[in-house]
């Protein structure tokens, strides 16, 4: 009768403490979403661009290198590896609160008069002695469940911060690289322009020695010279400044960076659909890194909870002592004591209400900090489409502007060389293709960006392999 009284009592008390936790569940807020993003192609059966890997995005191989070196070497991501390995760590160390906590304390009195101090199994500090100690908590409350919950919740946040970390290194690198080719290709231009200067310098002073101009004329033709051969310095220090700033993203001392593909040259992909708003939810590591945040918090609510009910743990005292060490394994020598304690707030409880009602308000802070994370998605993916399909028509008319202001030019010279027109009608078209073609080298760049830009916005490229899935399942299922 008794055994079956203990296999009952045991039966219960196991069932109080899987069924029982303190505090609300987590459950992800609810989020309005649309069905469709506001500017995106009205094809909705094509996939999502986001599902391209980055490696078959950029199809420039220096640029592909220079991504791998930028994954390899960049400071912030090491820095955010080491970060995920920290709270990797810390929810090992929260997973031991489930088990038994024992230590072990030895004593060895070093001399004086002991043989007056010796009280039969107990020990004190005139006794040589070997004590251990144990400790175990039953987690009637959920207290330690709700730590766990809390541990895992900012290791998943963690890592969703590393994967944005790659995500932004991968769009980083790219961007950098874009305007790096966009500074090369208007010093080409500003370069060539400056020959075209040095031509109509020349030939304007030459007129000037024979009389057909004025000497007006000549300053003008080399203050516009002046100006593109200004604008060639400008273009240098941009250029330097930008291979220091992709030196810094590939973990190196500023170096000069190769270059692959002119800006001319790039290949993108010609359609862009964006998919589903819900699939952000998922994807994005900023969005998923927030909502762990949500889930650390809510666990934490229960932690506090929880706290502020008694807690039941099973201690325990195991040893022997003697006042010497010869008789210190001696039968009467051995002593141990266990049993149940309950130990409660009392004149602390009023803090520990203060600290439930802060754990709940961080929760309401996280949770509108995810809304907001979603709020600046959303946005994000709608400028960025607005902006790739507004720059491809842009580009398509700024290259008819500069292929009819090259015609202008070329009837402008000669007319001028013919002696019908005069300077200023030269002056005029060379300086407005001048300016023509660096906003043309300008808006590809901004084209190819803002490709880049929708790609980081949708949180592409970074969905794991089927493989990849089943892992992290079950690492999942193993931190639960």
């Amino acid at each position: 009768m008794r055994d079956v009284m203990l296999r009952s009592f045991l039966v219960g008390l196991l069932g109080l403490l899987v069924s029982c936790k303190m505090g609300p569940d987590y459950a992800r807020p609810a989020i309005p979403v649309s069905d469709s993003f506001r500017m995106a192609e009205e094809e909705k059966n094509l996939q999502s661009f986001a599902n391209v890997p980055w490696w078959d995005l950029y199809r420039d191989e220096e640029l592909q290198k220079l991504i791998r070196l930028a994954l390899e070497g960049n400071k912030d991501l090491k820095r955010a590896v080491a970060t995920v390995d920290e709270f990797a760590a810390r929810v090992l160390v929260t997973r031991t609160d489930f088990a038994p906590q024992m230590n072990v304390a030895v004593n060895a009195p070093g001399f004086g008069n002991t043989r007056n101090l010796s009280f039969p199994g107990f020990p004190n500090l005139f006794n040589y002695y070997v004590q251990g100690n144990l400790a175990w908590e039953l987690d009637i409350w959920g207290r330690i469940r709700r730590s766990n919950e809390a541990a895992i919740g900012d290791l998943l946040s963690r890592e969703e911060n590393r994967r944005g970390i790659i995500l932004q290194i991968v769009s980083g690198v790219a961007q950098a690289y874009f305007e790096l080719r966009q500074f090369d290709l208007q010093r080409d231009i500003a370069l060539r322009t400056l020959d075209a200067w040095d031509e109509s310098v020349r030939i304007a002073r030459a007129r000037f020695k024979q009389g057909y101009i004025h000497r007006l004329d000549v300053e003008q033709f080399e203050a516009e010279r002046e100006n593109a051969a200004a604008r060639i310095a400008e273009l240098k220090r941009q250029i330097v400044q930008k291979e220091n700033e992709l030196s810094v993203l590939l973990g190196r001392n500023p170096h000069q960076i190769s270059r692959g593909r002119a800006l001319t040259e790039q290949v993108m992909p010609p359609v862009v659909p964006a998919g589903l708003p819900s699939e952000l939810l998922q994807r994005r590591p900023d969005v998923v890194q927030a909502e762990q945040q949500v889930a650390a918090a809510t666990a934490r609510i229960g932690q506090a909870k929880a706290d502020r009910f008694p807690k039941l743990s099973i201690t325990g005292i195991l040893g022997i002592a003697s006042p010497q060490l010869t008789q210190l394994v001696a039968h009467e020598t051995f002593f141990g004591v266990a049993g149940p304690s309950v130990a409660g707030p009392l004149l602390n409880a009023q803090v520990l209400g203060f600290q439930q009602e802060a754990a709940e308000a961080q929760a309401r802070q996280t949770v509108a900090q995810y809304e907001q994370t979603i709020l600046v998605a959303f946005r994000e993916v709608e400028d960025s489409l607005v902006a790739v399909s507004t720059a491809d028509e842009q580009v398509a008319a700024q290259a008819r502007q500069v292929k009819a202001l090259q015609a202008a030019l070329h009837l402008a010279n000669l007319r001028y060389k013919g002696g019908i027109a005069n300077y200023l009608d030269v002056l005029i078209a060379q300086r407005n293709l001048f300016d023509a073609e660096l906003s043309l080298a300008s808006t590809r760049r901004l084209h190819l960006v803002s490709v880049v830009q929708l790609y980081k916005a949708l949180g592409g490229g970074w969905l794991p392999a089927p493989a990849t899935e089943s892992q992290e399942s079950e690492q999942h299922a193993r931190m639960e």
